[in-house]
């Protein structure tokens, strides 16, 4: 069977578009990125309830958990702030990409839509998207929260995720929303993305 990996935080978005991928017919490798000490260690928890509940409706694998704390503190002190969140999931990818290497996945897939954060603007979102080769599946992209809401519902995962689960303590407050790629290279530049990758090998 073919299958993704499917970044899954503790929020709304994102086991939702798992489901809309996984009921096409793909196995769904969920990842979760532990962002601890910037998220709150509940986010885990809630991440396993809505596995679970997306288990009666697609077929799930067992949760990979990435610690991602070091990776993120390492970006926010050394890069440029505000393009802390474009870095971050920039980085979230590489590492996303690695296990579709490892789980011979066909694509990506992630809970953005536009508009919903600083790092999904169009332009971010295209930035973020260069950082890998894979194919990125954005089932949500032209939705608006209630949409995706009443699908949460439906599946039984809004409940989940309905306090702002996905919150990141570090984001900064003014976070670069028209970033462009030759600058983020630079500041990629000042961070260990080989070592990182390497330790997944």
């Amino acid at each position: 069977m073919k299958s993704v990996i499917s970044l899954i935080s503790g929020g709304i978005d994102s086991p939702v578009a798992a489901y809309m991928v996984g009921r096409l017919g793909y196995k769904v490798i969920p990842i979760y990125f532990d962002n601890s000490p910037f998220t709150a260690e509940k986010n885990i928890k809630r991440v396993r309830d809505s596995i679970e509940r997306l288990r009666e409706h697609v077929d799930i694998g067992e949760l990979i958990a990435v610690p991602n704390g070091k990776n993120l503190l390492e970006i926010s002190k050394k890069c440029e702030r505000r393009y802390t969140c474009v870095l971050c999931r920039r980085m979230m990818f590489r590492i996303a990409e690695k296990l579709c290497e490892k789980f011979g996945s066909d694509a990506i897939v992630t809970g953005e839509f536009l508009g919903s954060k600083a790092s999904q603007t169009l332009q971010n979102i295209v930035v973020i998207s260069q950082s890998v080769k894979v194919p990125i599946i954005r089932p949500l992209l032209g939705m608006d929260k209630e949409e995706i809401m009443e699908i949460g519902r439906e599946i039984g995962t809004f409940g989940q995720g309905i306090v702002h689960a996905g919150c990141c303590s570090i984001v900064p407050d003014k976070p670069s929303t028209k970033a462009k790629l030759s600058v983020i290279l630079e500041e990629e530049k000042k961070i260990g993305i080989k070592k990182v990758l390497e330790r997944l090998d």
